[in-house]
């Protein structure tokens, strides 16, 4: 097992630091999260024009800043004195990683031009069993997985995904023990286009070949219940007080953290 994996019971992560007030991807947001606890936190990356790597989801800066314009083309210069929300800058990953030195991220790599500076910060920093990296495209997780080495943790792609769904669904004719890529685990949503990915035989299947499944972004309760009954292996969450409490609730809170939250709260 990766060391990324050593961890007791369902992994809980707190998707771009979580929503309890503070903006997404924001130090604020995951100083949140880890007072409440949480040890997994996950969080996008794209590069500035001059090889600037930041923790921030969209390639453009217009939805959740005051500021405008695609980050790919603008210097760092330009891009830091945005704010999300209005009101907090956007965090480099390398502080991040400085910043909750207990912690472990699962980082989205969200554009080409990010692969390489990526690659550069892990090692900069050493960070090498506490980061594991994952995306949409699958030419992008080669380029990390090519640049990194076995060393770097990463997720299935998405034709990786599909052929371990395939597997699943073909049940006992499924052959071979190998896994469908060289990724630690399945990081998935429960359907993808009104079609039903994760299922108890999605879970077996990736069990059995070692893979642990990860579900995103479920926030709503008897939900979170019903993946963690299925034997999924983490939940990744906006609402994390409404994740932790389920755990809490079956014992499996693990993270410790200040303060509870009650059920009214949840609203």
């Amino acid at each position: 097992m990766h060391p990324y994996l050593d961890h007791p019971g369902p992994l809980a992560f707190a998707h771009r630091g979580g929503l309890l007030g503070a903006p997404e991807n924001s130090l604020a947001a995951f100083e949140q999260a880890v007072a409440l606890g949480y040890r997994y936190l996950e969080t996008d990356v794209h590069a500035t024009a001059d090889g600037v790597l930041i923790a921030f989801h969209d390639e453009r800066l217009d939805r959740v800043t005051d500021g405008g314009g695609a980050i790919a083309e603008l210097p760092w210069e330009t891009v830091r004195r945005a704010r999300i929300g209005g009101t907090e800058p956007i965090p480099l990953l390398e502080d991040l990683l400085a910043a909750f030195p207990e912690a472990r991220f699962n980082i989205d790599v969200k554009a080409a031009p990010a692969v390489e500076p990526l690659v550069a910060a892990v090692r900069r920093t050493g960070a090498w069993d506490r980061v594991c990296v994952g995306g949409f495209s699958d030419t992008r997780l080669a380029a990390v997985r090519a640049a990194a080495g076995p060393r770097l943790a990463t997720s299935l792609g998405p034709r990786e995904v599909l052929r371990l769904r395939l597997r699943s669904l073909a049940g006992p004719l499924a052959r071979g023990r190998r896994a469908p890529g060289p990724g630690i685990c399945a990081q998935v949503p429960e359907t993808h286009r009104g079609v039903r990915v994760v299922d108890r035989a999605f879970v077996r299947t990736a069990h059995r070949l070692g893979l642990q499944v990860h579900v995103w972004t479920v926030d709503d309760p008897v939900r979170i219940g019903a993946l963690l009954d299925l034997g999924v292996d983490g939940i990744m969450a906006d609402r994390i007080d409404v994740l932790r409490d389920v755990l809490a609730e079956r014992g499996s809170w693990t993270g410790g953290g200040r303060g509870t939250t009650s059920g009214s709260d949840r609203a």
